[in-house]
């Protein structure tokens, strides 16, 4: 007799999973997505107000370069404290100091005057910022199993797009403003996006549960629902996965994972940082239309992003979703350094920053599928501060290849040779198969709870 009811039973502890984690993901996902898109603006907003502050401060090449990479120094050496802090005091407190305090910096990136203050605001708005995406993925981590986790870290990722394609015209938007308050329009975009990120950060503390048994919006099942399958997913992970702080930070997987990284986020930022002055290399157009231009290739990214993490999940590779992804973008950057016309470079460098972005849902999902309780908070923060490394030395060549040669030629050739030297490596990672494991477990403690129930 009991073995007719089991299929219903757990029917009926299905329908009560979805209902938990659709909630998390409309609840929990969006305002993850906008803490990580106000700090992609505050990030990269240097990228567009250098367009009128080099010239209002004679800054070069060089020292624009420098001030683009050094804010990943300040980054790298605070992620992993900082991500530890998280796992101890909660997200809620953690993630609204992080929001606050580079709100701060950012405001105060408008009374810049010389390089050496500009170098020293970077710097402290990287230290502000430590901690916010891994922060963020561990964060997640504790309310998204792991069977929808990484389409949850694709869309998270995506905002990065809708930063970007966003980020060029309200920025340059802001510097039309030009004059207001007595501020140069570069002014502007530090303290109007400063000020923005203050307010979010006092929201969060309002709004954000740390975990779901504080969550008023689930129901005691779904709250005793996410809480068993994500227990459950890490005692799998704890066999076969890393779940320790040693792991964490010294596994020989984590390690490779972190090179990897490095690689690809010197392309990602080295695009970044430089895209809309190469774009305005490319022909006479004023600052609103590299603003608007930009967009296009983000656009693409954001698209590339989640399809290819879709892909990813479906097929259960991970690996060579991540090789040929780089492959593309080499290949790409190639072409936008050796294309004959202005048309055919933008063209290719659309294809490789929708390359490049492609690889970041899919890196996480990889991550994720590894790496389980505190070695998740430290290897993720491992990995993402190594990776900001490479958001230091993409940057930072581009502008010395500029000075030195008065063309982009050569940094472009540099973003293809980094994505070339990532997909060999990815070629010698390996899908861990962690993830399907753990969810097997989680279901079937998922299928003992319901039955105790």
């Amino acid at each position: 007799m009991s073995a007719p009811r089991a299929p219903q039973q757990t029917t009926v502890h299905n329908n009560c999973g979805e209902r938990a984690v659709g909630k998390v993901l409309t609840r929990l996902l969006p305002f993850a997505m906008l803490l990580l898109f106000v700090n992609l603006l505050d990030r990269s907003n240097i990228s567009y107000a250098a367009l009128q502050m080099n010239e209002d401060l004679g800054f070069t090449p060089a020292v624009y370069g420098f001030a683009a990479g050094v804010f990943f120094l300040g980054y790298f050496l605070f992620e992993l404290p900082s991500n530890l802090i998280l796992a101890r005091v909660g997200g809620r407190l953690w993630l609204a100091r992080i929001a606050i305090s580079w709100g701060l910096v950012a405001m105060a990136m408008g009374w810049v005057n010389t390089a050496t203050s500009l170098y020293i605001a970077r710097f402290l708005l990287g230290v502000a910022e430590a901690g916010l995406l891994p922060g963020l993925l561990y964060f997640l981590s504790l309310w998204i199993p792991g069977a929808q986790r990484a389409f949850a870290y694709s869309l998270l990722l995506s905002i990065t797009a809708v930063a970007s394609i966003l980020g060029g015209p309200i920025a340059t938007g802001l510097m039309e403003l030009d004059g207001l308050g007595g501020f140069r329009g570069w002014q502007l975009v530090f303290v109007v996006e400063g000020i923005a990120t203050i307010t979010l950060g006092l929201v969060t503390l309002r709004v954000l549960p740390d975990t779901p048994l504080q969550a008023r919006w689930l129901d005691p099942s779904e709250q005793r629902w996410l809480t068993e399958t994500i227990a459950a997913e890490h005692a799998a992970k704890s066999r076969t996965g890393a779940t320790t702080l040693r792991q964490g930070l010294l596994d020989r997987r984590v390690l490779m994972i972190t090179v990897v990284s490095f690689f690809f986020v010197c392309c990602n930022f080295g695009t970044v940082f430089w895209l809309p002055q190469i774009i305005k290399s490319l022909g006479d157009l004023t600052n609103l239309q590299v603003g608007a231009i930009s967009a296009i290739p983000y656009m693409l990214g954001g698209m590339a992003m989640v399809l290819w993490g879709r892909h990813s999940d479906r097929s259960g590779d991970r690996k060579w979703h991540l090789a040929g992804s780089a492959a593309v973008a080499s290949v790409a950057y190639l072409w936008a350094a050796l294309a004959p016309t202005s048309e055919h470079s933008f063209i290719a460098l659309c294809v490789a920053t929708a390359a490049i972005w492609s690889m970041f849902g899919v890196f996480w999902a990889l991550t994720g599928d590894l790496l389980g309780g505190i070695a998740a908070a430290a290897g993720m923060a491992v990995i993402n501060s190594f990776a900001s490394l490479g958001g230091f030395v993409g940057p930072y060549l581009i502008g010395f290849l500029k000075e030195r040669t008065q063309s982009f030629t050569g940094g472009l050739l540099a973003l293809a040779a980094f994505a070339g030297i990532t997909a060999v490596l990815a070629i010698f990672l390996r899908n861990y198969g962690t993830e399907q494991e753990c969810t097997t477990a989680a279901s079937r403690s998922a299928r003992q709870n319901s039955t105790a129930h």
